[in-house]
């Protein structure tokens, strides 16, 4: 026994700083996010951010949280942008606590490793959502279960009260299973809400993680205070894993007749709705020291990350060696925007979308976990929106124009809140024709770069860049063509792209001759007509 704990100990210790291999439950794990106030933070980052940013995938990669409670905080902590440093510096002076003392840390890995199941994602409803009421009727549960006690006494005296004990058994029996889909409903969540108590007290034996000890000891004898009750749910979770079905059988049978199960489920929830704040405290414990591991064992893991500087300046957003995390061998690129917005023009495929995603992905983890993939980034705070991947809603009519008209709009009236924004933008206006894609491209991009903004723009359209010169710094991406190849080095570099690649690459995959050679006529034409 003392081989097998100590080898799943190690087990546990080896794995918690790899990144997960098993599926994630992103439903459950939003549970949490989904039903917090949110009115303290500075931006919620809202789900068109997330999906055209691949976050989904940025959070796998980052997660290497141990329990179900850190991985809930965690996606919290990764969707929200807080108003001040005060969430990162907690989480550093954690970081810090926990590499002090090898064992210490040790012992909160394993210790949070408890709380694994999957039902410890339900915790968090036990203070953040409502609870179910008693029915009207239910004051003759008592009565009933009194009944029973009363017939069995009696019948000892008077053999005839077995029937009245039959009849007591028929009505509570309907009460019983009547409660137990309930019943069920809360029983994962309050064993492991048992549990998460029982981890906040072996983690309250190292006082250095501690702001206020106090606290946290009056919040676990809340919980504490309610063992007695909790005591159905425990043994209903032994009765499951520890003895056969014809035992079990009996017991129900015994907490049918007096009808345990709805009188002490019932005073237990009446109990959480006044013990919301208690638990909530405990849980958030876990959860930072959770997210101050994980985020400690995502930098040991990464080629080289930095700490933001997250500064006053506005318009002011400076990075050295900056890379996409997702990507093996990412191709690292530095840029200083010196207070003006940026025009990335480029080649297809030569990387201009990807480094606007790294922008964009680093400007969040920078002010989320205080954690960025590049040797030195700086930035004001900043609120993030991105017009990256439009699609058509046919279920509500709507074009892909529309769908991109809408989303921009909402980015003029967030250019004009008072706020320092970033605004991530790909091929503006694609649904429409050139002429009148490039005029109102222009002009929304020059309306969004005003104030206190920070634009990064993608495009294929060349025009673009004379006419946002003066307010645009203009870089640009571009492949090398050699031995009938196509290489892309994705280095961002100064100026507007001179050349183009789009019929090249068609004519390397071998479409017909007369396509080409028609292609590049009309090509040639074309820009002769333009100049």
């Amino acid at each position: 026994m003392f081989n097998s704990k100590r080898k799943k100990k190690e087990a546990i210790l080896s794995d918690y700083s790899k990144i997960k291999k098993g599926a994630f439950y992103f439903n459950s794990i939003s549970q949490y996010f989904v039903k917090i106030d949110h009115k303290d933070v500075f931006q919620v980052i809202s789900d068109k951010t997330y999906q055209d940013l691949d976050l989904d995938e940025v959070f796998m990669y980052i997660d290497r949280t141990s329990s179900r409670v850190g991985q809930q905080f965690l996606y919290n902590a990764f969707r929200t942008i807080p108003s001040d440093n005060k969430r990162s510096q907690r989480f550093e002076n954690l970081i810090t606590r926990l590499n002090e003392s090898e064992l210490l840390k040790e012992t909160v890995i394993f210790s949070l490793a408890r709380l694994q199941n999957q039902d410890a994602y339900y915790i968090a409803s036990l203070f953040q959502e409502k609870h179910l009421e008693k029915p009207k009727w239910f004051w003759v549960v008592p009565l009933l279960s009194a009944g029973s006690i009363f017939s069995i006494l009696l019948s000892f005296v008077i053999p005839q009260f077995i029937l009245l004990l039959l009849l007591f058994l028929v009505v509570n029996f309907i009460i019983h299973y009547w409660n137990r889909f309930k019943f069920n409903q809360y029983s994962g969540a309050v064993l492991q809400l048992i549990i998460l108590k029982d981890v906040a007290r072996k983690i309250m034996k190292w006082p250095i993680l501690l702001d206020d000890v106090g606290d946290m000891k009056r919040a676990i004898k809340t919980i504490q205070n309610i063992g007695f009750q909790l005591s159905v749910f425990k043994l209903e979770a032994k009765l499951q894993s520890e003895i056969g079905q014809m035992i079990e059988f009996l017991i129900d049978i015994v907490k049918a007749i007096f009808l345990i199960e709805p009188l002490l489920f019932y005073n237990v929830l009446k109990k959480f709705e006044s013990k919301r704040k208690e638990i909530h405290e405990i849980y958030q414990l876990i959860g930072e020291l959770d997210v101050a591991l994980s985020i400690d064992a995502l930098r040991k893991d990464l080629p080289y990350y930095a700490l933001p500087g997250i500064v006053n300046e506005a318009n002011q957003l400076k990075s050295k060696e900056l890379y996409h995390p997702l990507l093996p061998n990412a191709v690292a690129n530095s840029i200083n925007n010196e207070g003006k917005s940026i025009l990335l023009s480029g080649s297809n495929m030569s990387g201009k979308t990807t480094f606007i995603r790294t922008i964009g992905i680093n400007a969040i983890v920078s002010q989320t976990i205080n954690t960025c993939f590049a040797k030195e980034l700086s930035l004001p705070r900043l609120k993030i929106f991105s017009a990256i991947r439009i699609s058509d809603d046919i279920m509500n009519s709507k074009s892909y124009y529309f769908e991109e008209m809408l989303t921009i709009k909402e980015m003029l009236a967030e250019s004009r809140s008072g706020n320092q924004n970033l605004f991530l933008l790909d091929e503006m206006f694609k649904g429409t024709n050139t002429i009148e894609r490039i005029a109102a491209g222009k002009s929304v991009l020059s309306y969004l770069s005003e104030e206190k903004n920070i634009v990064f723009i993608s495009t294929h359209d060349l025009e673009l860049a004379a006419y946002l010169k003066g307010s645009f710094h203009l870089y640009h991406f571009s492949e090398v063509i050699q031995d009938q190849e196509i290489n892309f080095d994705y280095k961002i570099k100064p100026g507007q792209l001179k050349t183009t690649n789009a019929i090249k690459i068609l004519e390397l995959n071998q479409y017909p001759t007369s396509i080409i050679t028609e292609a590049k006529k009309l090509s040639d034409d074309l820009r002769k007509n333009k100049e």
